[in-house]
């Protein structure tokens, strides 16, 4: 079997309050992107995880490895699977690779198993091992609140020229939030998805602030970017990665990788790869 495993975006994020688990309640717009890895799995003679492309460690920290030993946990299911994946997300970005690994695991060894689990269930699996992946679940656009467990599917988007934009080395997720400073006005969820769905919204990220603090390299990115000519360049969750709207073709800034991308939806199998 092989299956597109997409990454995301957040379109805008906002910190709404620290909650008594510790965890921050947010509530963000998520939208799939064309730029995505590639998984393949297969019945094997004992368990394996490999890895082309960017690297990353293929061993039990890895989220497909813990994704097949949840699903080996939920269901009893046992038989040896073998699992190659082609990792184009570039790591520590913003962008849901491991996440999206997470929920096309489960996808696909609900699949393979032939348990018959129903997509309600397998997002909640999702949840325990990552925030972000129960959005993959979702139509691939979907606004998310909770920690960003609670998903809501909404129709596409329009279309938009877009580019993602990423300097070398990440920011650690638990150290942008404990800098974050939650929004201390009365945000009302349910107007925020009015707002989001307005297009009010795009380019608004809470937690830019704390992760500027602790990279100014960010901020000098991020005007790098406008003053290239996009209207908009906004951080994607935790960063380091920016999402950039607007009429440039071919940019270019020093250290900095780009991507070419476009939203795209979920079909009824899973996502289509581009």
């Amino acid at each position: 079997m092989k299956l597109f495993s997409p990454a995301k975006l957040n379109l805008f994020f906002r910190v709404l309050k620290k909650r008594d688990d510790g965890f921050h309640e947010i509530a963000t717009l998520m939208q799939a992107i064309s730029l995505g890895d590639t998984l393949y799995f297969e019945e094997s003679q004992e368990d394996r995880l490999t890895c082309t492309g960017v690297k990353i460690p293929t061993d039990k920290t890895n989220f497909i490895h813990r994704a097949r030993t949840l699903f080996r946990e939920k269901t009893g299911f046992q038989r040896p699977i073998a699992i190659h994946v082609e990792k184009k997300i570039p790591v520590e970005g913003g962008f849901g690779g491991g996440s999206g690994n997470i929920a096309t695991t489960l996808w696909a060894l609900n699949q393979i198993s032939g348990q018959g689990i129903d997509e309600e269930t397998l997002r909640s699996w999702a949840g325990e091992l990552s925030s972000d992946a129960p959005f993959f679940f979702s139509s691939g656009t979907a606004y998310s609140t909770g920690r960003g467990e609670k998903v809501f599917s909404l129709p596409p988007l329009e279309e938009k020229s877009l580019y993602l934009a990423k300097p070398l080395g990440g920011l650690s997720t638990p150290l942008v939030y404990r800098h974050c400073k939650p929004n201390v006005n009365d945000i009302n969820p349910e107007k925020l998805l009015g707002d989001a769905m307005a297009g009010t919204l795009e380019g608004i990220n809470d937690l830019e602030f704390a992760a500027f603090a602790l990279r100014p390299d960010l901020w000098e990115l991020k005007e790098g970017l406008i003053n290239l000519g996009f209207k908009t360049a906004t951080m994607t969750g935790s960063g380091t990665g920016f999402y950039c709207l607007g009429p440039v073709e071919e940019p270019s800034l020093p250290g900095i990788q780009f991507w070419k991308t476009s939203y795209i939806s979920r079909d009824k199998e899973w996502y289509i790869e581009l």
